[in-house]
């Protein structure tokens, strides 16, 4: 649960991604990576979760 005294939709929010097996990462990459990679995005018109998630998925079989 969020720390402080959260809003109930910040609660319910939480409780969803709990439930739906979301889990935020946090990783360090190089501004210039992540700018080009939003910028592709963008111009794809992809968000960058769902290009990072198809990219990750593909990796997944591949190496299997």
């Amino acid at each position: 649960m969020p720390k402080g005294n959260p809003k109930p939709q910040t609660i319910a929010t939480r409780k969803y991604e709990a439930k739906a097996g979301f889990l935020s990462k946090s990783y360090k990459l190089k501004k210039d990576t992540v700018n080009a990679f939003a910028d592709a995005c963008e111009k794809a018109g992809v968000s960058q979760a769902g290009q990072l998630t198809k990219m990750m998925q593909e990796f997944i079989e591949k190496t299997k």
